[in-house]
């Protein structure tokens, strides 16, 4: 009795999807959208459609795009027009075969988006990795934190040696630990272990890691006597990283050794955890022993289980935390470091309280690493989440490595930079903008690491020039080129290019845009990314602007949305109505002002910072869950089916299924919960009982299986302490003001928040005002 979800993926072959899918002419008239020109793209998710060309691409001699569908083509000359800058490219001679029957697999209509395969991987040349045999093994660095109690020291050891099992055989390993001191282990030396350490209380640079570690010679060995470098036992990856194979065992009797931190810690103090010295350390041993080539510090750090509060957000606003902006700075520039490395930074925070995700955000963002908070290591949304990293097959991840994207567009349009996790490469061109957004200045950025979800937003502006007497500006189409290259798994090099086309539309002919283009754009409206996106903006300007107002800059976008596409009477809020294309988007904005992103009283830094880096990296579907939960209802008389994300929902015989991407809600009815209390669902005349018992689980089953981070599972039962899981979700349709109206059976929510109703009529009173 499990639920039928549609199956149709409105991200289709390119993975991209757009704010608007018509596009506006002028600067002016983008402005007057209200909503920005943006589009998300799921940069290397799968799709069995997508070919693979062994050959390299062609380029235009102008600007650099690549030959695709929507190139002109004279088979008679044999030239190609780019429609980016109209340059004409001659075919080079290996394309002398090509007719209007005889195409090369890029110029086929229906592949906007192919790959090139080249078999040999690149990587700086400098590389001493590159030099061995193993060159194409992904690195895994684990960073473990050792300031915790023996109970979650126990459930660490165990994740590690699962993780260590799962790894392919080739992946080369290395592990450093740290409290207050770093340790540095050395698992080429299998006879005994042997531990480099480095002080905790002073910043270490770079090259002082590799010296103290004996690497600075051993790199210089290396790169002279090439190939041969792995049969020097004194170079770097013979001495603290291994291929899996080679020291699963000298790990698991080092996992075995391993102790809590004994540093002496003064009675009610946190012990002094060396966190971005361990980080540094960790970052020099991997820049000297293979720069440029796929490699992940797996950081698992740790909270202390003491009372003292360590920061709030108010803290944040009035500096009252004295190390957050010295912090925040230190990672700064590690994320510089790593992005220089090519070289990515996972962190599996696991705490109650708080361990520093909000200084760490820029470090894990920038270099496109993977975030899980959890409250212990022995809780399932760790244990899950850990070993999903390592898994093959249908669960994989798809982890690739050293990924760059570089945009292309059509001349009016200028790129104001991207949201999401990479870092601006500073390449200027043409088309970038003079407002920058996120990570801009650049038509260029790099992504260290990357994944099948990973999925950033582009955001767009248009010249100010008018466009009418530019060359092409007869052309009703506009394009945008993707181009990521990557390493996969495997050690292969890989180029996906995407081309994607959209139509202008001609609003500015007279002072007042005609009936038929607003029409146009309307219909070009996709309003659940509009509200990804703007749930993204607002998150960065909150984090960017000191006295940003998010709920207001979103209300006063909402009227003016609503205002301009809106039909109505001036005047007449009961005369107010939305085309379908917008009817959703009042709903999104209502759920987001109250979601956790813009409102952070009741969780700390920490959390905000985990809740914004996830909504900044998936794609639409799962972020706008996150923003809009999704809520199914099973009960007797019916097919499980979408209910409303209202308290009137709740109902007593009535079992609901609350998805809110972090966490899984199944929520029993009063009644159904006693049946079950009593047993029916163990007497053979209830099996219709027991199938409703059953098909939430199984749906639940469903989404906890396919993503990750692994969502928090919590089972209760209505008036129960945790269905407040589920009511923090809910419109207060029913609050404590108006419980006397309310059917038998539903739920009151005890608070002062408006519902929806008030919000729309509001809306409509202001939207329809002259």
């Amino acid at each position: 009795m499990s639920s039928e979800i549609p199956t149709t993926d409105p991200e289709g072959l390119d993975g991209v999807r757009m704010t608007w899918n018509l596009w506006p002419r002028s600067k002016l008239e983008s402005s007057k959208c209200v909503i920005p020109l943006a589009a998300t793209i799921s940069l290397i998710k799968p799709h069995p459609d997508i070919p693979r060309l062994p050959y390299a691409p062609l380029r235009c001699k102008t600007c650099s795009s690549i030959l695709n569908p929507f190139s002109r083509v004279d088979f008679t000359a044999n030239i190609w027009i780019c429609p980016f800058c109209y340059q004409r490219n001659h075919f080079p001679p290996h394309y002398n075969a090509i007719s209007e029957t005889n195409l090369p697999g890029e110029l086929y209509p229906h592949y906007t988006t192919v790959e090139y395969v080249n078999p040999i991987p690149h990587s700086n040349s400098n590389s001493f990795h590159q030099l061995t045999s193993n060159f194409t093994s992904p690195v895994f660095l684990f960073l473990l934190d050792t300031c915790i109690i023996q109970e979650e020291m126990e459930f660490v050891k165990s994740a590690l040696r699962r993780a260590i099992g799962l790894l392919p055989d080739n992946a080369l390993v290395g592990f450093v630990s740290f409290g207050t001191q770093v340790q540095v282990h050395e698992l080429g030396f299998s006879d005994m272990s042997k531990v480099y350490v480095f002080r905790g209380s002073k910043e270490i640079p770079k090259e002082q890691v590799s010296e103290q570690l004996g690497l600075a010679s051993g790199y210089q060995k290396g790169r002279v006597q090439g190939a041969a470098a792995a049969a020097f036992p004194g170079t770097a990856i013979t001495r603290f990283l291994l291929p899996a194979s080679d020291c699963e065992y000298t790990l698991n009797a080092l996992l075995d050794e391993l102790q809590s931190d004994q540093w002496p810690v003064l009675p009610g103090s946190r012990p002094a955890r060396c966190t971005g010295v361990a980080l540094s350390v960790a970052m020099g041993l991997l820049g000297a022993c293979n720069p440029g080539t796929g490699a992940r510090i797996i950081a698992l750090i740790v909270s202390k289980d003491l009372s003292d509060p360590v920061r709030s957000h108010k803290d944040l606003d009035k500096d009252a935390a004295p190390y957050f902006k010295k912090a925040v700075k230190l990672y700064e520039s590690l994320a510089k470091q790593l992005v220089n490395q090519g070289h990515v930074l996972d962190l599996f925070a696991s705490a109650l309280d708080q361990v520093g995700v909000a200084e760490m955000k820029v470090a894990v963002e920038r270099t496109g690493g993977l975030v899980v908070l959890a409250e212990s290591f022995g809780h399932s949304v760790f244990k899950d989440s850990f070993k999903r990293i390592f898994e093959d097959g249908e669960q994989s991840l798809g982890l690739c490595f050293n990924g760059t994207l570089e945009i292309n567009c059509s001349k009016e349009i200028k790129i104001q930079g991207i949201i999401g996790p990479c870092t601006s490469l500073e390449k200027k061109g043409p088309s970038v903008a003079d407002t920058v957004i996120g990570e801009g200045n650049t038509t260029t950025w790099k992504m260290c690491g990357l994944d099948k979800s990973t999925c950033l937003t582009v955001m767009f502006d248009l010249s100010s020039n008018d466009r009418s007497n530019t060359p092409g500006a007869v052309n009703p189409q506009l394009y945008l080129q993707f181009l990521t290259s990557y390493q996969g798994s495997d050690g292969q090099s890989v180029l996906r290019v995407t081309t994607v086309t959209r139509r202008w539309v001609d609003s500015s002919v007279s002072s007042e845009p005609s009936l038929t283009s607003i029409l146009e754009l309307v219909q070009g409206f996709d309003q659940e990314t509009a509200a990804v996106v703007m749930a993204r903006y607002a998150s960065l300007k909150m984090e960017t602007e000191e006295t940003f107002d998010a709920t207001r800059w979103l209300d006063r976008l909402l009227i003016r949305l609503c205002s301009k596409f809106g039909d109505y009477r001036k005047d007449d809020p009961s005369s107010f109505t939305l085309n379908p294309s917008f009817s959703l988007f009042p709903q999104f904005m209502f759920n987001l002002r109250r979601s956790q992103f813009l409102q952070v009283f009741n969780n700390s830094p920490d959390e905000t910072a985990y809740f914004r880096m996830m909504l900044n990296r998936e794609n639409i579907s799962n972020a706008a869950v996150m923003i809009q939960p999704s809520l199914i209802s099973y009960s007797f008389n019916s097919l499980p089916a979408p209910a409303l994300l209202d308290v009137a929902s709740i109902a007593a015989d009535r079992i609901l299924l609350l998805d809110s991407y972090f966490s899984v809600v199944i929520f029993h009815g009063m009644t159904i919960a006693q049946w079950r209390n009593l047993g029916y669902q163990n007497q053979p005349e209830h099996q219709a009982f027991a199938q409703v018992l059953e098909a939430p689980h199984d749906d639940a089953e469903m989404i906890v299986r396919e993503r990750f981070p692994v969502p928090r599972l919590v089972v209760c039962d209505q008036h129960g302490s945790q269905g407040r899981f589920l009511l923090a979700k809910l419109n207060p349709s029913a609050t404590y003001n108006n419980a006397h109206e309310m059917t038998t059976g539903s739920d009151v929510i005890f608070t002062d928040d408006v519902s929806l109703q008030v919000f729309f009529e509001h809306l409509q009173r202001l939207a329809v005002q002259s």
